[in-house]
């Protein structure tokens, strides 16, 4: 069972269509209790930093993600800005992030707008993998994946590097430490690649 986190920041129906159109049985989830039992967990985001982080905070399950992945380690894929507030800053808010994976989320520069391109990167782009791991591994031969974000993060140790990909400059778009996932495109809009991924999480 995946168990997608519900707090109020992200786009829940569409990931779970996802699992349900690959057979993986999933559930929304808002509570502590929910979460205490959850065997793998999707941490979906959209909007700003701060915004998102503060109702994070606000939900009641902050301490208790905590518990799930760095103590008992329970399998954990955030998406997009679910993916962001894996780490410890970034330059759009104040407020702290989990700080799961050291590192730091920043804008795009002003060679992105130098080059002739558009802040915030939508739309299709070709990923890298850089190193071997079960989400990319079974990816299709050329993927591609789709991207709606302005920042992006920067990992403190390039170990933590899964996969990346090209706006203006090479820019990191899969993380993973241990069992902490984060994927900076949105899987469940991105057709077979995301079915691809998501089916390569769900059997973690």
């Amino acid at each position: 069972m995946i168990s997608i986190v519900d707090c109020g920041m992200g786009n829940l129906g569409s990931v779970r269509n996802m699992f349900n159109y690959i057979d993986v049985p999933s559930e929304v989830v808002s509570s502590v209790a929910a979460i205490e039992q959850a065997q793998k967990l999707i941490l979906p985001g959209v909007g700003s930093w701060d915004h998102g982080l503060a109702n994070l905070t606000r939900s009641g399950l902050r301490e208790v993600l905590d518990h799930k992945v760095l103590t008992q380690k329970v399998p954990l894929l955030g998406i997009c800005l679910g993916m962001q507030v894996l780490a410890e800053s970034s330059q759009e808010g104040d407020l702290p992030g989990l700080g799961w994976i050291p590192g730091k989320v920043v804008r795009f520069g002003d060679d992105v707008l130098e080059q002739g391109l558009k802040i915030p990167h939508m739309g299709w782009n070709r990923v890298f993998s850089r190193r071997t791991n079960v989400l990319t591994d079974s990816l299709p031969d050329d993927p591609r994946f789709y991207f709606v974000h302005s920042f992006h993060f920067c990992c403190s140790d390039p170990s933590d590097v899964l996969m990346t990909s090209k706006h203006g400059s090479e820019f990191v778009c899969a993380v993973q430490r241990d069992n902490i996932y984060g994927v900076q495109f949105h899987p469940e809009k991105s057709h077979k690649f995301g079915l691809a991924l998501m089916k390569s999480f769900s059997e973690l």
